[in-house]
C-alpha cells in the first residue's frame, strides 16, 4: 500500500512592492525631499516587516512605463496584492492604471513624499483609483504601512 503524500496548504503567493523611476536613485537623489534611505535599504525593512506578519515579497523597480505594465500584468497570477509608488509615472500613466485594474488584485499606493505639498502638478494621481489606500509624506514607513494593511486585507 503506497503511502499518501502529505497534503500541504498551498504556497501564499507574495506582495509585489513595485517602484517607478528614479528611485533606484533613492539615498542620492534630492536627500531633503526622499531621504537618505536607499532603494535596498527599504526592501531590506520591507523583507523584515514581511517576515514580522507572515507575507511573502517581491521586489521589482523599472525606469521603463513598459516594463511596469509587464510587472504589473505578470502579478495577476503570480502576486496576492501590489505595494506601488509609481514615481513621476503616478502623475501621467493611464496605461499603469489600466493595468493595475486588469490586475485585479489589492493595491496600496505609496510616495516617501507628501505630493500634495508639492508642485501642483503632482496632486493629481491616475493610479489612486486602481488602489485600496494611499499613503504618502512618511518616507519609507509607508511601504511598511502599505504592507501592514495589504497583510489585513489578504488575511479576510
Amino acid at each position: 500500500m503506497a503511502a499518501k503524500a502529505a497534503r500541504r496548504p498551498p504556497a501564499k503567493k507574495p506582495v509585489l512592492v513595485l517602484n517607478g523611476p528614479n528611485l533606484n536613485m533613492l539615498g542620492k537623489r534630492q536627500p531633503e525631499i526622499y531621504g537618505r534611505e536607499t532603494l535596498p535599504d527599504v526592501e531590506k525593512a520591507c523583507r523584515a516587516e514581511a517576515t514580522r506578519l507572515g507575507i511573502a515579497v517581491e521586489f521589482a523597480q523599472s525606469n521603463h512605463e513598459g516594463a511596469l505594465v509587464d510587472r504589473i500584468q505578470a502579478a495577476r497570477e503570480k502576486n496576492a496584492g501590489i505595494v506601488i509608488n509609481a514615481g513621476a509615472y503616478t502623475h501621467t500613466s493611464v496605461a499603469l492604471l489600466d493595468a493595475l485594474n486588469a490586475a485585479e488584485l489589492p493595491v496600496v499606493e505609496v510616495h516617501l513624499s507628501n505630493i500634495y505639498k508639492r508642485e501642483s502638478f503632482r496632486h493629481h494621481s491616475y493610479i489612486s483609483p486602481a488602489a485600496v489606500g494611499v499613503i504618502a509624506g512618511l518616507g519609507s514607513q509607508g511601504y511598511l504601512l502599505a504592507l501592514q494593511a495589504l497583510a489585513r486585507l489578504l488575511a479576510r
